[in-house]
């Protein structure tokens, strides 16, 4: 008898080999209709494929999130067949799922227009409509390679000849096309649905090298059901209103140029924002016992090998060589010259912990291609600390810091803050026994507080393992910003040493801490999650006040006066325009708060007060508007 074991423990006995999608159906007529795809032992299997032995096994449906990458995959192969039937002509490359969706690339001598993925798109359906059996095939390598060559897809032929030889060479055949993939995929076409649409089409260079020849790759979205793939197109028309880009414009914050790519122009409102930023982190940072420090922008090279950068970061290093023959690198990072500060003196275990802060200016070289206005960049400011503590003293200083952390998003406005626990990457410094210790004492630090986490395997820094903090901003987008890294590595890499209790030198444990990431990408962030109406503490302008008769030029001046001696960021506009036209102007700028002034109000001493958002006025005295509006920023918008 064949025994399949379930993922509740329970056992179904089979006479002889079964398929995924007859367990299915012994188990229920509902979870026949919903499977899409079995894990057998750990692996993913097509429901279709026998299984021989004693299984453990689990049915995934098209709602799970395997199941969903299922579905993504499967239709960058029915965008392929479509585009196949269309232009026959046309090379098919490579076509993954990624996140929310997929993307298949072609070679194509003319351009795929808007009016071709309209038609691409309708083909597809066609083809879910055709419902074409999905058929895995093991074929022969060599015959592989010269089928594809003989029906003109050398891209294809190129890619088999690449895998190893040992390794099974598997072909899905979908109606009359036939392709290379591993698997797994539906039984059908007809069950990816009709939730799926082609988004836009860009440039993409074979296997990613800018030396080989550019493709056209058509991107598409796809999701288990209409509800789903509505909600996330409506998320990407909020995305472009959002687009930090398109606001910093109109909020006169920044701008980028090509004479300084992946780099930020700002705008003395953007710099006044990035400088409340610093400000508030400031005072954060000191309540928690951190010292500021600043380290050189530019240090030898050698300093760079010692600690390991060079040998797993050193193609996204910036370096020179000065005429006396010295090699120096632009810093990556902040922390071997934290290191530095450390090692000035004697440090006894009396002294632990250090708790060093930076604001550090950083270069690292990212692809033309990868850049996206402040959400990837070439240079960066991080608010990076580095805590130099005993062993014993890991789980402490961690928990302090995550709570740190999830407070300061908080003010932010993000209250839904996922953790991810991230651990030892492939390339990597240091044993595999103090990886053991760095790892234990994260998941010790997230198990005393009770914070929910997540497993991202593999995902580590280069120097220990990390926890990972991911903000979910209005719209439902996901963005990693802080870190908490345990390099048991790095200090003894770098020599730094302590006098323990004992009389001896050890190395210190390293705790590498950055709250907002890079403070330029934190800023992008906040401008879209809030869809550029900052709150007011954090806005780089704060008030306006706006005169509806020149008679009272003078009065409005001596608003702004007092607002600002309570340090309340405040313009006045005394132009000679219609308070409608100011109102709309300073609204669609993001302005917070509007202060109107006329002729009552010089002679009541009052203020019409006016919020962004609202079309409502209030009329308030000036002394108590101008408390009221210092309350609520030193508040930071209310919080307790």
């Amino acid at each position: 008898m064949l025994k399949i074991t379930l993922p509740d423990g329970s056992v179904r006995q089979f006479k002889s080999a079964v398929s995924g999608a007859d367990i299915a159906a012994s188990i229920g007529a509902g979870l026949a209709k919903a499977a899409v795809a079995v894990r057998v032992n750990g692996d993913l299997w097509d429901l279709g494929r026998t299984i021989q032995e004693n299984s453990k096994l689990e049915i995934l449906t098209r709602d799970s999130e395997d199941g969903l990458e299922l579905l993504r995959h499967d239709a960058a192969h029915i965008l392929a067949e479509a585009v196949k039937e269309l232009w026959p002509d046309t090379q098919v490359t490579i076509g993954p799922a990624i996140e929310n969706g997929f993307y298949y690339d072609f070679a194509r001598d003319e351009a795929f227009t808007d009016a071709d993925l309209e038609a691409i798109e309708a083909r597809m359906q066609k083809i879910v409509d055709r419902d074409e059996s999905i058929k895995r095939e093991i074929w022969d390598r060599d015959e592989a390679a010269e089928f594809f060559r003989g029906i003109g897809e050398t891209y294809k032929a190129e890619i088999i000849e690449s895998i190893s030889l040992d390794e099974d060479l598997t072909l899905y055949r979908q109606g009359d096309f036939i392709d290379l993939c591993r698997g797994p995929h539906l039984p059908s076409t007809g069950m990816l649905g009709k939730a799926f649409k082609l988004t836009h089409v860009s440039g993409a260079y074979w296997r990613g090298d800018s030396n080989n020849e550019m493709l056209q790759r058509i991107y598409g979205t796809a999701w288990a059901n209409d509800k789903q793939l509505r909600q996330y197109l409506h998320m990407l028309e909020e995305a472009e209103k959002r687009d930090h880009r398109r606001l910093g414009r109109i909020m006169n914050l920044f701008h980028f140029q090509e004479e300084a790519p992946g780099a930020i122009f700002w705008h003395p409102k953007g710099w006044s924002l990035f400088q409340s930023l610093i400000g508030y982190m400031r005072e954060m940072q000191n309540s928690a016992g951190y010292q500021e420090i600043n380290t050189p922008e530019v240090m030898s090279r050698s300093l760079w090998e010692a600690s390991g950068h060079v040998e797993t970061f050193g193609n996204n290093m910036y370096t020179t060589q000065t005429a006396d023959g010295r090699q120096y690198a632009i810093k990556p990072m902040n922390c071997p010259g934290h290191v530095q500060v450390f090692k000035q003196g004697i440090k006894s275990y009396r002294d632990l912990p250090i708790r060093l802060a930076e604001f550090g200016k950083c270069h690292r070289y990212e692809p033309s291609g990868a850049l996206h206005g402040m959400m990837r960049v070439r240079a960066f400011t991080q608010d990076d600390a580095h805590v130099f503590c005993t062993a014993e003293q890991i789980t402490e200083e961690s928990i302090a810091i995550c709570d740190l952390i999830l407070n300061i998003y908080k003010d932010f406005g993000f209250n839904d803050v996922r953790i991810k626990f991230a651990d030892r990457p492939e390339v990597r410094v240091g044993e595999d026994a103090v990886w053991d210790q760095a790892e234990n004492a994260l998941i010790k630090a997230l198990e005393i507080t009770n914070l929910k986490y997540t497993h991202n395997p593999g995902e580590g820094a280069f120097y220990g393992p990390k926890l990972e903090f991911v903000l979910r901003d209005a719209i439902g987008r996901d963005w990693q910003c802080g870190t908490l890294q345990v390099d048991l590595n790095m200090p003894g890499r770098l020599g730094a040493t302590y006098v323990a209790e004992d009389g001896d030198k050890y190395f210190p444990v390293m705790l590498h801490r950055a709250i907002f990431g890079s403070l330029e990408r934190f800023i992008g962030i906040l401008i879209e999650h809030h869809a550029g109406n900052l709150p007011l503490w954090l806005a780089p302008m704060q008030v306006k006040v706006l005169t509806i008769t020149s008679d009272a030029d003078d009065y409005a001046m001596e608003v702004v006066q007092k607002l600002r001696q309570l340090g309340i960021r405040a313009e006045a506009d005394l132009r000679n325009e219609k308070i409608s036209y100011k109102v709309r102007e300073h609204s669609v700028a993001k302005i917070p708060v509007q202060l109107a002034v006329g002729s009552r109000e010089v002679e009541n001493r009052s203020v019409a007060i006016r919020r962004i958002g609202s079309k409502k006025q209030e009329f308030m005295s000036l002394e108590n508007a101008v408390s009221a509006l210092s309350l609520e920023i030193n508040r930071r918008g209310g919080k307790p």
